[in-house]
């Protein structure tokens, strides 16, 4: 049974959903009742631009640019931005649209479908600040050694091989001292965020604590991680921050340790941060022999 334009007016009108309707001209022409009661706004208010004056000012230019570029093709799009309530709250909407025909073949414009999905994005926020380190943006030391521990248990299990790199940025105090604490941040950035481009897939990266990064690569011998280390090593030294017109070089220590028969992943992590230690160590003797000569 075909339904007639009364039916689909009422079908529309009680969606639950927000809908919209565009024009050729790119123009809004009509919103829905569930639209307009969340606005709070008349259809003389929204219909045009007016819709637009509701989106959060920090997604206007991205929800505009997405909008466009989809008419331009005529091609559906879906994105999520802040549209502001009745009530003065900006909340998170999930709109997709799609080009419409008439005769199936004679550009008619867009419709389009929303939903309030502040619940589901501000649930992956808290999700996102709880894994991840808030200045360096990789695998914060708690959800690291929850990750990493799934894989230590795999590798007792299946007598695989995995193997542990605790890396510390060399000289970074006194990059601290020199440059100040902004310089600093921008140094584990920068070396995290080249590690983390670096890195296998399946490599499990995180910040540790202060300038301490620790690396847990998986399924791989102690050859292997070695030349994984010498290749992180390498892009690293490629390195030059320009900050306040000086020239900050980078450069970070490893200490590599491979699983054998711990049993518990901590043990791992501490042999691997002894590596690390000795590896400091005999880098400052051999700067303070290199001062005496």
């Amino acid at each position: 049974m075909k339904l007639d334009n009364e039916q689909y007016r009422i079908i529309v009108e009680s969606s639950p959903n927000m809908i919209w309707r565009a024009g050729t001209d790119t123009l809004c022409n009509y919103f829905n009742t569930t639209w307009l009661n969340f606005s709070g706004k008349t259809m003389a208010e929204e219909v045009g631009t007016g819709w637009a004056e509701g989106v959060h000012p920090e997604d206007f230019d991205m929800c505009l640019k997405i909008y466009l570029d989809a008419f331009a093709k005529q091609e559906s799009f879906e994105m999520e931005y802040r549209l502001k309530r009745s009530d003065g709250v900006y909340r998170w909407i999930n709109d997709r649209g799609v080009p419409y025909y008439l005769n199936d073949h004679e550009f008619a414009g867009y419709i389009g479908s929303c939903m309030d999905v502040t619940d589901k994005v501000e649930g992956q926020k808290m999700r996102d600040l709880a894994q991840r380190d808030g200045l360096t943006r990789i695998y914060s030391r708690q959800y690291f050694e929850q990750l990493a521990n799934i894989e230590f248990s795999k590798a007792k299990r299946f007598q695989s091989d995995l193997c542990i790199a605790m890396i510390d940025i060399d000289k970074f105090k006194c990059i601290n001292d020199t440059y100040g604490h902004h310089a600093g941040d921008l140094v584990l950035k920068t070396v995290a965020q080249t590690i983390n481009d670096s890195i296998r897939t399946f490599d499990l990266f995180g910040r540790y604590g202060g300038d301490e990064f620790v690396l847990l690569m998986p399924n791989t011998n102690y050859a292997k991680a070695a030349s994984i280390i010498s290749r992180l090593q390498d892009s690293l030294d490629t390195i030059a921050i320009t900050y306040n017109d000086a020239l900050i070089h980078v450069s970070a220590s490893f200490g590599l340790y491979q699983m054998h028969d711990e049993e518990i992943l901590e043990k791992v992590i501490i042999e691997a941060d002894k590596k690390l230690y000795e590896i400091k160590e005999n880098l400052k003797n051999n700067q303070a022999n290199r001062s005496y000569d």
